[in-house]
């Protein structure tokens, strides 16, 4: 079925479906770990973050629900965390090298991915009770599967649209916020929230995507690219930090001149380019769109 929910379906089958679909994939890649560990649990969280946005389209409705199984992956996800943060940092160093401004700072920067290579190997030799941990997610998402039982939604179609609208007003709402406070003495934090939210916000235009399939793609396909561009913005500020809390893994001082200026060059240029595109991407206003939404679903069976 993929990751959708069909307006002239059963609310409430098509919810359970889409669900279980990311739940048994998870629980499916973290048991067979085709390309290792490192890639099944970035898999894994990929499909947490996609059942954790599909909680929160219907939270207005089921609030108890979303809030003890937003905890329930929540926490499922930060247990497997240690091991794909150092893996994301060597990416974000990778990152760095690709955009190199010049030839001195691409090899430099070279030597910083060594670095971080060799403490992300050291980390996940050292992490103990990695199967186990493995394990007890698998299990925990076996649970959240049973758990779907207990969700019904209404049958009036129309009171689903009204559910739907609301949830995509709240969330275009609280990314305009958002990026409001990007523009003004903005913080890491500020984008991570807007990245949040543009998160949210693409995985609705996939969920969603029979209403209007050529419009959700496009506005999809551009909140993908932004998802992206904040993700970056975000594991900068992630490197930064570990330079301030393990300096002692950079030995040369040239080397590590050349990525604090990478750092904050590239997150000039990701912060400006960012924000251009958040304004368009967020150009129309949330009760627009979310009455647009509305009167989209409730026509589909009209």
């Amino acid at each position: 079925m993929g990751y959708r929910i069909r307006p002239e379906a059963d609310f409430t089958d098509e919810f359970r479906s889409a669900a279980e679909e990311q739940l048994t994939r998870a629980i499916t890649v973290l048991q067979e770990q085709p390309e290792g560990a490192h890639e099944a649990i970035h898999a894994f969280r990929k499909n947490i973050k996609r059942l954790r946005s599909l909680y929160r389209l219907v939270s207005c409705d089921v609030p108890d629900f979303q809030k003890r199984e937003n905890a329930r992956l929540r926490d499922t996800a930060r247990s497997l965390s240690t091991i794909r943060d150092a893996a994301a940092i060597v990416d974000t160093a990778r990152y760095l090298q690709d955009n190199a401004r010049n030839l001195e700072e691409a090899e430099a920067l070279g030597r910083i991915v060594s670095i971080l290579e060799a403490r992300r190997d050291w980390m996940a030799e050292a992490e103990s009770g990695l199967d186990q941990r493995l394990h007890d997610a698998a299990d925990a998402l076996r649970e959240a599967i049973a758990a779907l039982d207990d969700i019904t939604f209404d049958k009036s179609h129309r009171k689903n649209a009204r559910m739907l609208a609301k949830s995509w007003r709240r969330t275009a709402s609280r990314a305009r916020k958002a990026l409001d406070a990007c523009h003004e003495d903005a913080t890491a934090d500020d984008f991570h929230e807007l990245r949040k939210r543009t998160y949210d916000y693409r995985l609705y235009h996939a969920l969603l995507r029979d209403l209007w399939p050529s419009a959700m793609k496009a506005k999809r396909d551009f909140a993908k690219d932004l998802v992206e561009r904040l993700g970056h913005i975000n594991d900068l500020s992630v490197l930064s930090g570990l330079v301030e809390a393990e300096p002692q893994l950079f030995t040369r001082n040239d080397d590590l001149a050349h990525l604090l200026d990478a750092i904050i060059f590239r997150q000039q240029e990701d912060r400006r380019e960012t924000l251009l595109s958040a304004e368009t991407l967020y150009g129309d206003d949330p009760d627009d769109e979310a009455q647009r939404l509305e009167i989209l679903w409730v026509s589909i069976r009209n």
